[in-house]
């Protein structure tokens, strides 16, 4: 839609407010509501005035006034607002220059797509991202000097199987919840509601069942889009999610590790490069990739380390990125073997449906930044015609000691994600898509505010090793 498309599309669905979405950089959505006679054509050049000095990671004090400029493409009506609201999502802008905010998120994924189109490589990159959570029926948590814990509970949860009032059973096993019919799979009605609402908002979903885990995992998954589409997909899944669950009195979270001994929450991210309309990935060479494909592929296992920080970039991504688990940390390729990093579908001989599958992410991460990084990087791996190696056809689980030693891997903290994300950031620099002030006040975000938090902090656990040492 244009800016007159979306005044008659409101108008005709009865707004009486406008809401104006953005971003933070930890990834966080944030928004704020106008009456939507505020709201005109002159607004989509004009802006609408904010403070952005209290943002995570925008905090600039002296230079705070900033321009929300909404994007009419991404407007649709809010299913959950009792007053009919119309939503954008909005790119930042300084008030004085005119110049795009370098730290807001969406700013950064679009100039990746512009900088794409600059190398003559490609003019698309497509993203599909599929996305896990949890949906728990209660969550509790605390954190003060003498004290510390959480407590979760899901009706769906296999620890609640020897409760004694209201118990039916069915419930998924630990690690036994793929696929399931009801009534194992206690939310088929309520992640069809939540495909029903994305549907109803303009998304285009492939599909939904029940994940690995007990306690209520799920995915739904869907249809890949364009980098920056993708992006705004994506936040807008986790808000459609989070309230269609809030509303059945149940809670949604995209913590990559909530549970103790169970599966973990990814976010297995499909991407593609096409030009001319044509994909670029398909070619006669292994698992039917073109040599573009194998480089791209390079690139991501190359700065895989680094990326780490942007898309796995909570400390607790690394209780789901954990050698012997479910999480593919063995920096690796292969068609069809899921324990591989960069997994090849096999699904379709359509050239068309030929992409690489990156499988480290998980949905904790900014979807802007994290889709902008992946591409920046096999984008690094085309242009420098990076190798990517022998692929790996077998269980990597399996693999010897020996033979695991010349397999690299991910991090094994968010510490050390920043610290590879420090040491190799080159790539990221390319074409002013990312800049090193950027990258410097996001590892010190993730430092201060994250990884040292967590380590200045007694764990529970602790108490049951060492009390009585």
């Amino acid at each position: 839609m244009n800016s007159k498309e979306v005044l008659a599309f409101a108008k005709d669905n009865g707004a009486l407010q406008v809401d104006l979405r953005f971003t933070d950089l930890p990834g966080i959505s944030h928004h704020v509501s106008y009456p939507f006679t505020e709201l005109s054509e002159s607004s989509f050049e004009e802006g609408f005035g904010f403070d952005g000095s209290s943002i995570r990671g925008w905090a600039v004090i002296h230079e705070s006034d900033m321009l929300l400029m909404p994007d009419p493409e991404t407007a649709y009506m809010d299913p959950f607002a009792q007053t009919p609201t119309i939503v954008m999502t909005c790119d930042i802008l300084d008030p004085i220059t005119r110049q795009h905010y370098e730290r807001d998120p969406r700013w950064i994924a679009e100039k990746t797509e512009v900088y794409l189109r600059s190398t003559g490589i490609a003019d698309t990159a497509f993203f599909g991202a599929e996305s896990e959570f949890f949906i728990f029926d209660n969550i509790r948590f605390d954190q003060r000097e003498n004290c510390g814990f959480y407590f979760i509970d899901a009706e769906e949860g296999r620890w609640n199987s020897a409760r004694e009032a209201n118990n039916l059973g069915y419930r998924p096993r630990y690690k036994e919840g793929y696929f399931p019919v009801p009534p194992t799979d206690h939310y088929q009605d309520l992640r069809s509601q939540m495909v029903r609402t994305m549907i109803d908002c303009g998304m285009t979903i492939e599909c939904h069942h029940h994940e690995v885990a007990t306690g209520g995992q799920a995915e739904i998954d869907q249809r890949f889009n364009t980098l920056v589409k993708s992006a705004d997909g994506m936040m807008l899944y986790k808000y459609i999610v989070r309230n269609v669950a809030y509303r059945a009195g149940k809670t949604v979270t995209f913590m990559p590790k909530p549970l103790f001994g169970d599966n973990g929450s990814g976010m297995h991210t499909h991407q593609s490069l096409w030009k001319g309309g044509k994909p670029l990935f398909a070619g006669d060479g292994y698992a039917g990739l073109s040599d573009l494909a194998m480089n791209y592929i390079g690139g991501l296992l190359r700065h895989a380390r680094a990326l780490s920080a942007i898309i796995a970039p909570t400390t607790n991504s690394y209780k789901r990125l954990t050698p012997g688990f479910e999480a593919p940390v063995n920096l690796a390729y292969s068609r069809r073997n899921r324990s591989a990093a960069v997994r090849i579908p096999m699904y379709s001989a359509s050239p068309k449906a030929k992409r690489v599958e990156f499988r480290p992410p998980d949905p904790s991460c900014n979807p802007y930044l994290g889709f902008a990084a992946m591409t920046m990087a096999g984008l690094d791996g085309i242009l420098n015609k990076i190798d990517p190696g022998e692929p790996l056809d077998k269980d990597i689980y399996d693999l010897s000691p020996e033979e695991m030693k010349n397999v690299p891997s991910m991090p094994a903290s968010l510490d050390e994600a920043l610290d590879c994300l420090e040491q190799d950031h080159e790539f990221l620099l390319k074409g002013d898509v990312f800049s090193e002030e950027l990258i410097e006040t996001y590892v010190n975000y993730k430092r201060t505010a994250e990884a040292a938090a967590i380590r200045l902090r007694p764990h529970p656990y602790e108490f049951a090793l060492y009390y009585d040492i």
